[in-house]
């Protein structure tokens, strides 16, 4: 079986051989754009029949199928991303991550959001000053329980 590197790798290649989108990968497996992505990137994984209909419509075989279908082992080799866009994201984490805990016990009491029961939507809107990123993460809110 591929490992999800030899995947993603796979993957990128075929989606730019056909000119196609996330959107439309994501489409074809019957689920949400930013999720089948991190699937395709190796940080998720899909259940038979999305993995089946990725593979189709980017004519790959079944080696893939099943290295989508396969558990990810989710892990960062660097602790700082050096990735512009990616850094970005790091540092507004650490400029506003205090905040956002704060805010969230506030109105939630003390307890984390999910990162496992959690969808994420990414939007382009327009601006005469320049178009904006619109990043909304939606994660269940998970107290923690006194014992």
């Amino acid at each position: 079986m591929l490992n999800k590197l030899e995947m993603t790798e796979t993957i990128i290649q075929a989606k730019l051989a056909k000119g196609t989108t996330w959107a439309a990968i994501a489409e074809a497996a019957g689920l949400h754009e930013v999720y089948v992505t991190s699937a395709c990137l190796g940080m998720n994984h899909l259940d038979a029949g999305a993995a089946e209909g990725l593979s189709t419509f980017l004519g790959l075989g079944p080696e893939i199928s099943e290295a989508l279908q396969a558990f990810p082992y989710k892990h960062w080799d660097q602790s700082v991303p050096t990735d512009p866009l990616i850094y970005r994201f790091y540092e507004a984490v650490n400029v506003y991550g205090e905040t956002m805990k704060e805010i969230i016990h506030e109105k939630f009491g003390d307890g984390i959001m999910s990162a496992i029961d959690f969808t994420m939507d990414i939007e382009k809107i327009p601006d005469p000053k320049g178009d904006r990123v619109k990043v909304t993460w939606n994660g269940k809110f998970l107290p923690y329980k006194s014992w």
